[in-house]
């Protein structure tokens, strides 16, 4: 038994040694302890103090330049205190150099008005006195007290430029509602657009065509009346030989001989009724704001006169389609799409536009 054991002991002791051998230096520590844990311990430190130094050298860099920034913001601060106070001195000097006082002047001698001498001058300050006085006032009335004259006139009697033009501008003001009320213009744009529409054709030509037309119709049917107009009123007021009521007259006689020319009696009367007015002895003593409504009732009446004459022929050829379109059996088809061909061509061959314009020219020149 005693010779066993040393043998068991040596073989632990060399298997212990085998193991320490193959597993080398690291699991010797782990296996004793100590020693790892005092290498960790070790490297802990060793970047504490690595962290600490690296902090350091940050806070010791960045602090040139925190009081770098504090001397810049101390600078800007004192430049605009300097900017501030330089102004406020440059404005304390301007208000005193403008208040200072300034010497009154002497004051003028007053001149008696009237007197006449225009060439006399005052000893005391030098200056030529001015005579005011209204002479011409003085001759005409004999008051001798002065005032104000308002002359619209030029020195030759005629009107001022200024007064030309503003009439000008007055006149191109209100020219539409003269056109409207006092010419041709109304007839005949009824007239056509009932053509237009009898002709089953709603825009084309479209209202300014049309407007056109009316337009240039009414200025050849005007133009005697605007003739008369320019002789008898025009030209005299330019000249200065009639004043402007004068011209305002003589002007409006041309206008109102072709209004009465034009209108119905019946249409006068009616007017004339309405305003709650006497009857007029004579042409001549009926107001314009009677007879400008009259004359535009008789314009639209005979404007749909005409317009039904035009109309005639055009429904014939509506009728006429309908019922070939109704013995065919074709009573989904329009009968306006098939009838317009038709309308346009017989349209053409009579020469509509023509006939309709001769016939409201002459209407016009056989009762002017």
């Amino acid at each position: 038994m005693t010779g066993r054991a040393p043998s068991t002991r040596t073989t632990r002791a060399s298997f212990a040694s085998s193991i320490r051998r193959l597993a080398g230096p690291t699991l010797r520590d782990g296996l004793h302890g100590a020693p790892v844990a005092g290498r960790t311990t070790g490297r802990h430190a060793e970047r504490r103090s690595i962290a600490r130094h690296v902090v350091g050298s940050a806070a010791v860099g960045t602090a040139p330049v925190r009081f770098a920034d504090t001397r810049l913001a101390r600078g800007v601060v004192v430049a605009l205190l300097a900017m501030i106070v330089a102004s406020g001195l440059i404005m304390l000097i301007g208000q005193q150099a403008l208040a200072a006082p300034v010497e009154p002047t002497a004051p003028t001698a007053p001149v008696e008005p009237g007197t006449g001498t225009d060439t006399e001058t005052d000893g005391t300050t030098g200056s030529t006195p001015t005579d005011f006085t209204d002479t011409d006032q003085t001759e005409s009335d004999g008051t001798g007290t002065g005032g104000l004259n308002i002359d619209i006139n030029g020195p030759d009697g005629t009107p001022s430029t200024a007064v030309v033009t503003l009439l000008g501008i007055t006149l191109l003001s209100v020219a539409p509602a003269l056109l409207l009320m006092m010419t041709s213009f109304t007839k005949i744009f009824v007239v056509l657009a009932m053509t237009r529409n009898a002709l089953a054709l709603p825009s084309i030509p479209p209202n300014q065509v049309l407007a056109g037309l009316a337009l240039f119709l009414s200025l050849f049917i005007m133009a005697p009346v605007l003739g008369h107009i320019n002789d008898d009123a025009v030209q005299p007021y330019l000249n200065g030989q009639i004043d402007f009521q004068g011209a305002i007259d003589a002007g409006s006689a041309p206008l109102r001989e072709f209004m009465l020319a034009h209108t119905r009696q019946e249409d006068l009367a009616l007017m004339t009724r309405s305003a709650n007015q006497p009857n007029p002895e004579n042409q001549a003593a009926v107001p314009m704001l009677t007879l400008i409504p009259s004359f535009m009732i008789s314009e639209l009446r005979a404007a749909f006169i005409i317009g039904f004459v035009i109309f005639i022929p055009f429904l014939v050829i509506d009728l006429v389609v309908s019922a070939a379109l109704m013995s065919m059996g074709m009573m989904m088809l329009p009968p306006v799409m098939i009838s317009l061909p038709f309308k346009i061509l017989l349209f053409v061959l009579v020469d509509g536009w023509g006939l309709i314009i001769t016939s409201l020219i002459e209407s016009y020149q056989v009762t002017a």
